[in-house]
């Protein structure tokens, strides 16, 4: 956003807050942390099940990103209930009161998922993580998956002797624009030379294996599914510990103020407290178990 337009909404929304809090008596309440509690607010939405206000009454729309990669996908089609995040998403349906024959999926671009707007779609699953900055345009619901990112290299590459942080910081490192594993690599590593940003997973895959870059990030599983099965000639060097007290976590993505959203998160905290979702994480993304942390 420009400068000068985020201080004229800065502005405006100061003094609508002094308004508010004038009539009321009121102060707005601080926002909880990002990786326990979901963004939206119940607002006396009804999470009757199969009856909620859908964008399509009857059904209820999941979005994800096309190509969907695998584990979280399965044959590139989020329609067929196999990967991860599509079992996730079609238990967290079932939870809501919609069999499989009422889940409709639409295709939405990675960055688009999250960028302030109105959503065409319920709930977007597509390895999301939950932080501070996405929650001011959009919610979340609480976290289905505990996640940490991975750094991956060229067996015969410079990159594949890394053995702590320092040593990654002369490298050239490469991951999709919008991730937090570009995060991992600005905050975290801080190397001497720029990132190099991609559209796409694929994209940062193929720099790899042309030489373009020394190493690229993704979370954990992917990374175990690339280098067995799409990079063969890449090993997982490392992964990062996760920064601050909690976990970065994925959640469903919501329209920002969404009355779904305690709807969907009720649905997310049944299924990990009955198991659900440790035994898809069983099923689908058992590889993942370990890798050397990269301190």
């Amino acid at each position: 956003m420009h400068p000068a337009l985020r201080a004229v909404r800065g502005a405006v929304a100061a003094a609508s807050v002094a308004l508010l809090a004038t009539a009321v008596g009121c102060a707005p309440q601080p926002e909880g942390d990002a990786t326990a509690k979901p963004s939206g607010s119940a607002g006396g939405s009804s999470c009757a099940p199969g009856k909620l206000a859908t964008k399509t009454p009857g059904k209820v729309t999941v979005a994800t990103d096309d190509p969907a990669y695998e584990p979280w996908f399965k044959d590139g089609k989020p329609a067929n209930g196999k990967g991860f995040e599509s079992a996730v998403a079609y238990a967290v349906a079932q939870r809501l009161g919609y069999g499989t024959h009422a889940v409709v999926w639409q295709s939405v671009p990675f960055n688009k998922a999250f960028a302030p707007g109105e959503k065409t779609f319920d709930f977007d699953i597509n390895q999301v993580s939950i932080s501070d900055e996405r929650k001011r345009a959009v919610d979340f619901s609480s976290g289905y998956y505990d996640v940490r990112q991975a750094v991956i290299a060229l067996k015969e590459g410079k990159a594949a002797k890394a053995k702590s942080i320092a040593d990654l910081k002369g490298l050239k490192l490469g991951a999709q624009v919008g991730t937090t594993s570009l995060n991992y690599i600005d905050d975290v590593v801080r190397p001497t030379r720029p990132a190099a940003a991609y559209a796409k997973n694929d994209q940062a895959k193929s720099a790899l294996k042309n030489g373009q870059v020394d190493a690229i990030v993704v979370d954990l599983p992917t990374a175990f599914y690339i280098t067995s099965a799409e990079v063969t000639d890449a090993e997982i060097v490392g992964q990062f510990e996760n920064q601050g007290a909690a976990p970065e976590q994925f959640g469903l993505v919501l329209d920002k103020g969404s009355a779904l959203t305690p709807c969907v998160t009720t649905a997310v905290d049944a299924l990990r407290k009955d198991g659900t979702l440790a035994k898809l994480e069983q099923q689908w993304l058992s590889d993942a178990v370990d890798a050397p942390v990269l301190k």
